[in-house]
């Protein structure tokens, strides 16, 4: 293990994060059409490798930066052309002029605004808050079939044109992917069971507010979906998940239906996804939305400085679970607001979702 310069445990094997669920491609790969399960299986299959891989890999820790971390991105973006050997073709360099092809332009865009984001509205120096140089590679594989961090750097793949458009076309996917970088360089959340869902959902959080700040969006005007755009026209669905309402995001004869809960009470109990990290990130997803929406204004500011503290704030266990972290922005609403609307919207909605045992440890009124 390192230890980072907040003194947090950072894992030197770190976990390979997908935005598309296993689930998802399962589903995908036992369909009739073999236009639909082949590039599921192939994706399935990479995806599997690359997790060994990730799991018996050591990675290396970037020599420490001299001086202060710039307030600029430092991004290159590498071509894989269509094979699966990382990273790839340099194409493009902080500052270089656009290649001319989109694929390549929206995933340094993706980049410098997912570290802008981070940078005005928490005043973090990209993932490692050290001024960490932002990678990805694009035209991953053929017809890879989702995006991924794998510790490194950011992948994406071009989708099968099916069921996934190109993956660089949600700019809450980019930024879902960095912040589990920027997890594993703070809590460092273990990738299982309700510790690994609240990795997936922090992730799925400073998405959406990424996409939120970009677009200069309140917290009414915000669709609050994970990955809109990305689903092909054929799909019955609108993206991939709902913070608003968990379990809604798609109903389709090929994906099935959305599977994840909003409430404790349909808390989904699996061995599969490392114990349904991308299904019951539903429920601290929804906590967060309601606490955002109770606040109203920019998500980024009051609700999203809650989450973002509690992440960062060092006190967080690896392997906390919902009741913890729950505690947790309890705990850090009232340190930053004292004991107003703000800490009263967080108890609310985790008492919402199911959480409720939290005012009487809070000791609040």
């Amino acid at each position: 293990m390192d230890v980072n310069a907040n003194n947090h445990a950072v894992s030197r094997t770190p976990v390979f994060c997908t935005i598309v669920p296993p689930h998802v491609l399962d589903k995908l790969a036992r369909a009739e059409d073999p236009a639909l399960a082949d590039p599921a299986r192939r994706t399935l299959e990479r995806d599997a490798l690359e997790r060994t891989r990730r799991r018996i890999t050591t990675v290396r820790g970037a020599a420490a930066p001299t001086g202060a971390p710039s307030d600029k991105p430092k991004r290159t973006i590498f071509d894989a052309e269509h094979q699966e050997n990382l990273p790839g073709k340099k194409v493009r360099s902080e500052g270089g002029q656009a290649t001319g092809d989109d694929t390549v332009t929206r995933a340094y865009d993706g980049l410098g605004a997912t570290f802008e984001m981070f940078l005005k509205a928490y005043g973090r120096r990209s993932i490692d808050d050290s001024g960490l140089p932002l990678k990805a590679t694009v035209h991953y594989g053929e017809d890879y079939g989702n995006a991924f961090w794998n510790g490194e750097q950011m992948v994406f793949g071009d989708g099968d044109g099916e069921i996934f458009n190109d993956f660089t076309i949600p700019v809450d996917v980019t930024a879902h992917e960095l912040a589990h970088g920027v997890t594993q360089y703070t809590a460092n959340l273990e990738y299982f069971g309700q510790s690994g869902a609240l990795n997936e959902s922090l992730s799925d959080v400073f998405g959406s507010l990424t996409k939120q700040f970009q677009l200069g969006q309140t917290a009414d005007e915000a669709d609050w979906l994970i990955g809109a755009g990305l689903l092909a026209d054929r799909v019955t669905g609108v993206a991939l998940r709902s913070m608003k309402a968990p379990g809604t995001a798609y109903d389709d004869d090929v994906l099935g239906k959305d599977p994840q809960p909003a409430t404790m009470e349909h808390y989904v109990r699996t061995s599969q996804d490392n114990g349904g990290v991308h299904i019951n990130s539903g429920i601290p997803n929804h906590a967060f939305y309601l606490v955002a929406k109770a606040l109203g204004g920019h998500a980024w500011e009051r609700a999203g400085k809650i989450w973002y503290a509690t992440l960062t704030g060092g006190e967080l266990a690896t392997d906390a679970d919902f009741a913890d972290f729950a505690q947790a922005t309890v705990a850090t609403a009232q340190s930053q607001y004292g004991e107003g609307e703000e800490q009263r919207a967080v108890l609310d909605a985790w008492a919402k979702v199911g959480i409720s045992d939290l005012r009487a440890r809070a000791g609040a009124r």
